[in-house]
């Protein structure tokens, strides 16, 4: 397997596909997902010529079990040692859900020259929990009782999410596909209890308001407008607002996981905003 060595001692797990000298796309998963969450939209790209690169973010997938370091700064400096260790360079980087939070705080960080174009999909910036400051947000409860979730009965947790909100399976007349069901599933438990844990304040209570006005390469902000997951009049609008060079595309109907319910209409859109 394909890992780097942080200089905390975590494995990271990558995969990385494609002419080395070709523009590298790199892909950020959603909680608490793999690499595997991106197979469709690697093999698209890897088809067209680009260099695909997508990483086990800590304490899930392949990577290490992390009991500490499970927070967006220390996920955006795994991303900053990725992406020195292979020397990317004019990259575009692709993030869904928590993804798109890791993209954000990354991307407002990165050396010059790394990175050309960013994507957030589904993401969950600027903000999720709900607060004086941020009223259209989710109550805290809600992230109390994933926890809880989690803790009781983790399995069986990542059975429900997908099988209900995720891809909006849970709609009159949705196309269920269990095999979608059981990889969520499968990718969820291939990483760590207490990173996944962790993981839920990282994505839920993090401010990306100051990255995202911070980053200056052009931004495509896409988000599905029956999101279930995260939401979209508090977190796609208000992103492409921020956002220096923002484009927001909303796409009526689809659920939070469109990228694999809808790969036909997501792929096409991500490789005309690259090539653009």
């Amino acid at each position: 397997m394909s890992t780097i060595t942080t200089k905390d001692g975590t494995e990271i797990f990558y995969k990385d596909w494609g002419p080395k000298d070709a523009q590298p796309i790199v892909f950020h998963h959603g909680w608490p997902l793999s690499a595997d969450d991106w197979d469709n939209q690697m093999l698209f790209f890897l088809d067209r010529g680009y260099r695909v690169i997508a990483h086990d973010r800590r304490g899930h997938g392949r990577s290490s079990q992390t009991a500490t370091g499970n927070e967006m700064d220390t996920y955006a400096a795994d991303v900053a040692e990725l992406a020195a260790k292979l020397d990317l360079r004019n990259a575009v980087h692709i993030g869904h859900s928590t993804g798109g939070g890791e993209v954000a705080h990354y991307v407002a960080r990165a050396e010059p020259g790394r990175v050309a174009k960013a994507v957030l999909i589904g993401a969950v910036p600027p903000i999720m929990v709900k607060s004086e400051k941020n009223p259209g947000g989710l109550p805290i409860e809600v992230f109390d009782g994933f926890r809880a979730a989690l803790v009781a009965n983790r399995a069986q947790f990542y059975i429900d999410v997908p099988a209900g909100p995720f891809y909006g399976f849970n709609r009159a007349g949705a196309k269920v596909s269990q095999g979608v069901i059981d990889n969520w599933w499968r990718q969820g438990m291939m990483g760590g209890a207490k990173a996944h844990y962790d993981c839920i304040k990282a994505f839920s209570e993090t401010d990306f308001t100051e990255d995202l006005k911070r980053i200056e390469v052009p931004v495509l902000v896409m988000h599905g407008d029956d999101d279930q997951i995260v939401p979209y009049a508090d977190s796609a609008p208000l992103s492409a607002k921020l956002l220096r060079n923002g484009t927001l595309k909303t796409y009526k109907g689809l659920p939070h996981g469109l990228c694999t319910t809808h790969p036909e209409i997501v792929n096409p859109d991500l490789l005309a905003f690259i090539k653009g």
